[in-house]
């Protein structure tokens, strides 16, 4: 079964300088590394290395192609270097506030001259709505260059930014998937990703992606969220999910980040018991673990 994982983060060398000069740990060219150890992390290294540690593990796990994030404005560059390192490896992605001034600008040099695919926005993060003029305006701009979008929703933590001291004024109630029905009827051809099924959204994530046939859901994470929920367990969303959306809308991801814990094949493992013991029937299967990403995807 060909498994592809529509969710990982590169924290290359360039994110990791970028959140030590946020903490204020300086502005040395080993400030990368620094970081790294102070997250007893291994260092990364140049984009290659790090490109090359990223195949190294798929190829231990078997995986064949993950979607690789450009996790802080301004890493895209290194992203782009891994995926013209190994186009049939990567899918680049990249994290893009569309309240910027340059917003614009950078999408269209994301998608265009770096040679990405996916535009990541964080509406909490950034103190945006998804219905806004700003954003809309980046949905056109990706719907025009044929690109898709990855919609962070619901609860959001950044496990980094704790371990380094660093605040997260994230604002949840921006992240409300149904401000996504504006983008989803005027670009009824534009693919949307929510990760994690919302996040804590679930139910107004079912009801918009039941609405729009573009979104789609990410099964990525542990799904900590669940905790919100007494009751509910992971295969309690896996079933409702699949009643529906069917398996054509779901696309599997793992949120695998850093070195040297690497892919998390544990996410794996535990979905692939959840859809068995759900019955799911093995082609399901393979659309959800590989098969929706390469069609929405090709190499």
């Amino acid at each position: 079964m060909t498994i592809n994982d529509s969710h990982c983060h590169f924290f290359s060398d360039t994110f990791l300088q970028a959140l030590g000069k946020q903490s204020g740990m300086g502005n040395s060219p080993e400030l990368g590394t620094q970081v790294a150890r102070r997250l007893q992390w291994d260092p990364p290294g140049s984009n290659l290395q790090l490109a090359q540690c990223w195949v190294e593990d798929l190829d231990r796990n078997s995986v064949n192609r993950v979607g690789l994030i450009a996790s802080l404005p301004g890493e895209e560059d290194a992203v782009s270097e891994a995926v013209k390192y190994f186009p049939k490896r990567f899918l680049g992605q990249f994290m893009l506030d569309p309240t910027c001034p340059d917003a614009r600008d950078r999408a269209r040099r994301g998608l265009g001259k770096l040679g990405l695919k996916v535009v990541c926005l964080f509406p909490a993060m950034h103190h945006f709505r998804l219905d806004s003029d700003e954003s809309m305006a980046v949905f056109e701009i990706i719907d025009d260059l044929d690109g898709a979008a990855f919609v962070h929703c619901g609860v959001l933590s950044v496990g980094v930014r704790s371990k380094l001291g660093l605040e997260s004024a994230f604002d949840i109630r921006m992240g409300d998937p149904l401000d996504l029905q504006r983008a989803a009827h005027s670009f009824p051809d534009l693919p949307i990703l929510i990760p994690h099924f919302g996040a804590g959204f679930f139910e107004s994530t079912l009801i918009v992606a039941d609405l729009y046939p573009s979104i789609y859901l990410d099964t990525s994470s542990s799904n900590s969220w669940i905790k919100y929920f007494p009751g509910m367990s992971l295969k309690t969303v896996f079933r409702t999910a699949l009643d529906v959306l069917g398996p054509r809308r779901l696309v599997f991801g793992t949120d695998s980040s850093f070195f040297p814990r690497g892919w998390q094949n544990l996410i794996l493992e535990t979905q692939r018991i959840i859809l068995g013991q759900l019955e799911v029937p093995d082609e399901n299967q393979e659309l959800i673990l590989g098969g929706n990403f390469e069609k929405l995807f090709p190499v």
